[in-house]
């Protein structure tokens, strides 16, 4: 009977390894960025979650100082004292967008991330936000932004990357009082009106954060109108390719949702191998 147990045991490790998808290895355009305040054991972990190896990927430190430079006008209660959050951007063929995954990020969601990377410049890459411990994910932006460019051996403009950090820390704030769903989908409507049409004049800014808001059922307090006006007045003044911004804007839903199903339809998959492995051997071993 002990014997049995034991062929039980390896015959499951075996064929659950012959199963299991195998992760497709990383080119030279994949880029982790690393905290630089994590522990040597914690690289390691990011590493593994990231599912590549130290020479499958170009790496790179994140410092606060880096942080602080990007989040420029920020406090330290925003910021905070260390570098924690890491990032993995893998580059994909034009016109895919982006898709964005999370692990241990509290406070922003995939669809903040998608949205500031946008307005920064970022186009056509994979995302994967991680840290090996709860944390909110404000700062891992700056992160991302600096795997990108080392990734295509471009630099984002500055004004670029803070209005996108300037973007995650409002739709922030304004999710936390009305809902991140809600304050996403306003950010993100407002500011794909104001690229498309191009307007400038704080004025109009105001009327298309009033209009979206309305049509949204969204309250606005006169100081979240204003934090928003000034976001995009910021936005409305970039260098930016327009026509890129909108297909990025346009297939960030899409992504999500691929992201998603595609996350279910694996775990559904793994559910129905393990189950018919087991079958098999309770037949065997009966």
């Amino acid at each position: 009977m002990k014997l049995k147990k034991i062929l039980l045991s390896l015959l499951i490790i075996t064929l659950l390894g012959t199963c299991l998808p195998l992760v497709a290895l990383a080119d030279s355009t994949d880029v982790v960025s690393l905290g630089a305040d994590l522990t040597a054991e914690q690289k390691k972990e990011m590493l593994k979650k990231f599912g590549v190896s130290e020479d499958e990927v170009k790496i790179i430190e994140v410092s606060i100082q880096d942080v602080k430079k990007h989040l420029l006008g920020a406090s330290e209660k925003q910021i905070g004292t260390k570098a924690i959050s890491s990032a993995y951007v893998k580059l994909l063929p034009e016109g895919k967008g982006i898709f964005i995954d999370t692990h241990n990020v509290t406070a922003v969601t995939k669809e903040m991330y998608a949205n500031a990377l946008a307005t920064a410049g970022v186009k056509d890459a994979e995302v994967i936000v991680a840290a090996p411990f709860k944390v909110t994910g404000t700062t891992a932006l700056t992160g991302i932004l600096m795997a990108f460019e080392e990734a295509t051996g471009e630099q984002l403009t500055i004004e670029a990357k803070q209005a996108a950090n300037e973007e995650l820390k409002v739709t922030q704030e304004i999710g936390d009082e009305i809902g991140s769903v809600k304050a996403t989908e306003l950010i993100q409507r407002v500011k794909t009106e104001i690229i498309k049409q191009k307007i400038k004049t704080p004025e109009d800014i105001r009327q298309v954060i009033l209009n979206i808001a309305k049509e949204l059922n969204i309250k606005l307090s006169d100081e979240q109108i204003d934090q928003i006006l000034k976001l995009m007045e910021k936005i409305s003044k970039l260098d930016i390719n327009v026509d890129s911004i909108i297909t990025q804007l346009d297939k960030i839903g899409k992504n999500l949702e691929i992201v998603k199903n595609t996350l279910q339809e694996n775990k559904g998959l793994f559910q129905r191998i393990i189950d018919t492995i087991l079958s098999w051997l309770r037949s065997i071993f009966a």
